[in-house]
């Protein structure tokens, strides 16, 4: 191919890979307007569902067809992984005994863009025959499913971010956002902490990010502290077996101060004949400390915030250890 048609066609791609960029952009905003839009809209409606919710011994049973199905399911688990127990329904199953599930002890969330799906008129009839409140989660508020509902949450978008305006798009990504909203307000409303979501998330990295303590992972045997006399050449030696920070205390094991690899370097700019200084005379006298109790993630976000490498580990007995980073990335805290 000639140097010219080499030209062309890198031209034509790179004209091409703009209106890709371009296309994927429109898409991105037309959704994040979306879900903007929805803020206006937050009123009475919403404060009903979540008294709804709140107001019931039972589970949430989320249904939906289709894409919407989809986006129930992903607000199902999210309302059960936040405190407030959950399941997915399909309207067609239920109707063939998994309708079991529910009852009036229950609140009946259904999701739909239209409103008017016909696969989920049995199940409407049913929670009606039941006494089970309903939460729509719709696009059309003049719908026959918002019609029957006790409170009514419009997810409604202006234009789908797909060019057809057919295919479930903009739609969608709102009624996630909203399902999001409610179990987030339930979430506040309940009191939920982070120890809640923990027993909730006992697996993977996420659940040693919200368990793991530090005393869990601190060196807490033969680690070595010195007394604030201790010289420069006491000190060298402990700094390389605890990974450049060691720890001052007094006489009564309380900390008073820590000496890193850094102290020592900045001194050994400035002064010649070091080795025989006191610790007294360049440590950190005010360290950062954590406490054996708390969580991993908490000390090692106190790392991060202020570029320090181990933390003295302060309890009421005085020094009871020393955290390094790497042993929180050894746990899996990171």
């Amino acid at each position: 191919m000639s140097t010219v048609a080499n030209a062309a066609a890198e031209a034509h791609a790179v004209a091409g890979g703009e209106e890709i960029l371009a296309e994927a952009r429109r898409v991105l905003r037309m959704e994040a307007e979306a879900v903007a839009a929805l803020a206006p809209r937050l009123g009475d409606p919403f404060l009903r569902a979540v008294d709804l919710i709140r107001s019931r011994e039972g589970m949430v049973v989320l249904s939906g067809v289709g894409k919407s199905g989809l986006i129930a399911r992903k607000v199902a688990a999210t309302l059960t992984s936040t405190g407030t127990p959950a399941v997915f329904l399909h309207p067609v199953d239920g109707l063939h005994g998994d309708v079991g599930i529910a009852n009036s002890g229950n609140v009946l969330v259904v999701l739909s863009r239209s409103g008017a799906t016909e696969e989920l008129n049995g199940l409407l009839a049913y929670a009606e025959l039941r006494g089970m409140p309903v939460v729509a989660m719709v696009g059309d508020t003049a719908s026959p499913l918002a019609r029957q509902a006790a409170a009514v949450l419009d997810c409604g978008v202006a234009v789908e971010a797909c060019p057809m305006d057919l295919a479930p798009t903009s739609s969608t990504t709102a009624t996630l956002a909203m399902g999001d909203a409610l179990a987030v307000v339930l979430l506040r409303r309940r009191g939920f902490r982070p120890a809640d979501f923990a027993s909730l998330h006992p697996g993977g990295s996420l659940g040693r990010r919200l368990t793991l303590r530090v005393c869990d992972v601190m060196v807490a045997e033969d680690y070595p502290a010195v007394r604030e006399d201790a010289t420069v050449r006491n000190v060298i030696v402990p700094l390389a077996r605890m990974r450049g920070t060691v720890p001052v205390i007094d006489g009564a094991n309380a900390l008073v101060g820590v000496v890193t690899a850094g102290d020592v370097a900045r001194l050994m700019e400035h002064t010649e004949d070091f080795l025989g200084l006191a610790v007294s005379t360049f440590m950190t006298r005010t360290p950062r400390i954590a406490r054996p109790d708390e969580l991993g993630a908490a000390a090692l976000h106190r790392m991060e915030e202020h570029g320090v490498m181990a933390l003295p580990v302060v309890g009421e007995s005085g020094l009871e250890g020393i955290v390094h980073l790497h042993d929180l990335m050894r746990a899996g805290v990171v």
